[in-house]
């Protein structure tokens, strides 16, 4: 898994998880304590809270990161597939709207590189 930020017009929302493998999405949040932060996958279309006992966030973006919609997930819930979605940002319940991520804006996602 590697690190970075996510950002929305050059301000950093969150400290952001970035998956590398097919495992590492189907986990997606479920088991991770990353407190303020998010975590973000690549390929994925739809969003679940199986498996969790706090409610989640989850923002489906475009290609080039553009917030498509945003639903909120109480545990044990499914989010069908959206049409149109790349990748799937997951945070804890509420920290969407904390950080003020609305639908149709231009998010910006940039690794940490080790040594930098």
């Amino acid at each position: 898994m590697r690190s970075g930020w996510l950002l929305r017009e050059g301000d950093v929302l969150c400290a952001l998880e970035m998956t590398e493998s097919r495992r590492e999405r189907a986990r997606g949040l479920r088991c991770r304590s990353i407190g303020d932060g998010a975590v973000h996958l690549p390929g994925g279309r739809a969003a679940h809270s199986l498996g969790m006992d706090a409610p989640m966030d989850a923002a489906f973006l475009s290609g080039d990161l553009v917030v498509l919609k945003i639903v909120h997930l109480r545990p044990w819930r499914y989010a069908l597939r959206l049409r149109g979605a790349r990748s799937v940002v997951e945070a804890d319940g509420g920290a969407l709207e904390r950080w003020g991520v609305q639908v149709g804006d231009q998010l910006e996602i940039r690794e940490i590189r080790p040594g930098s």
